[in-house]
């Protein structure tokens, strides 16, 4: 059976160092490869998931990289495809969201499942929950299930303690990520997609780099190393698998820009 802390805690891999330096100038190269979180890495992160501010000139962007890249650029993101795609508007770019849970390729239509569907016995007792405890927001995905409590942090303790009980019946992983206790189906986790996106012919022999912010990327950050690439931290400094780290969402969208500058120069545009 899993076991239900499964990356509950930073504090378990470890003090590591206590910064790491930034990353070199992504470089739009048939050697590079590149994965993006997106709460907390390509849009600041909000109360509620429906109320994050896309930049306009988000979708351009990642559609520019990953036409600039030939299609080695895919979005690993907690939330569903559905709801990226209800965020950014229709995506041809390559996708794994619920943590890895729904794969698509780029150009592909269908999804494709590295998970089992979640028992709905889950998201019933958690909702139960929820209403008994502040009425906590409840997001169900295809492959998890996450409970927001930024609004009630004095429920957390025993939110935790619910949520380490169903997981350890059903065999779930137990994910506590940034104010979100998250419950999740095995084979979904955004190692299991870096891997599934690289054994494609498109990312064949290229080098990935990952950006992530939160807990739920250290699974990305950890299989980076063996796939011959490097795990990039967003946001404050803390334990981590990555080998780079950038400040803020803000610091990202540069780097990216930037990235674009030099090919558009370069390719006289």
């Amino acid at each position: 059976m899993t076991d239900p802390r499964d990356s509950l805690s930073l504090a378990e891999q470890g003090s590591g160092p206590t910064d790491l330096p930034p990353p070199a100038p992504l470089r739009i190269a048939p050697q590079t490869a590149l994965f993006l979180d997106f709460d907390g890495t390509l849009v600041e992160i909000a109360d509620h998931p429906d109320d994050v501010i896309v930049p306009d000139t988000l979708p351009e962007v990642i559609a520019s990289l990953a036409h600039a890249l030939k299609g080695r650029l895919a979005l690993v993101s907690g939330r569903s495809i559905a709801a990226l795609e209800n965020l950014l508007g229709p995506l041809e770019v390559a996708i794994a969201g619920s943590h890895g849970g729904e794969f698509r390729p780029a150009g592909a239509d269908t999804v494709a499942p590295l998970a089992d569907p979640l028992p709905g016995r889950v998201v019933e007792e958690l909702d139960s929950f929820s209403k008994a405890n502040g009425d906590m927001l409840v997001e169900p995905k295809p492959y998890s299930v996450a409970v927001h409590y930024r609004r009630h942090p004095h429920a957390l303790e025993s939110l935790l303690t619910r949520a380490e009980a169903l997981a350890r019946e059903e065999g779930l992983k137990l994910k506590h990520g940034k104010q979100v206790v998250e419950l999740v189906m095995p084979g979904s986790d955004k190692g299991s997609a870096l891997t599934a996106f690289m054994a494609r012919p498109e990312f064949a022999g290229t080098h990935p780099l990952f950006l992530g912010d939160d807990v739920t990327d250290e699974d990305a950050f950890r299989v980076l190393e063996g796939l011959g690439g490097h795990g990039v931290l967003v946001g404050p400094m803390r334990p981590t698998a990555a080998h780079r780290r950038l400040p803020d969402v803000a610091a990202v969208h540069d780097w990216l820009a930037a990235a674009l500058r030099t090919h558009d120069q370069s390719e006289g545009i």
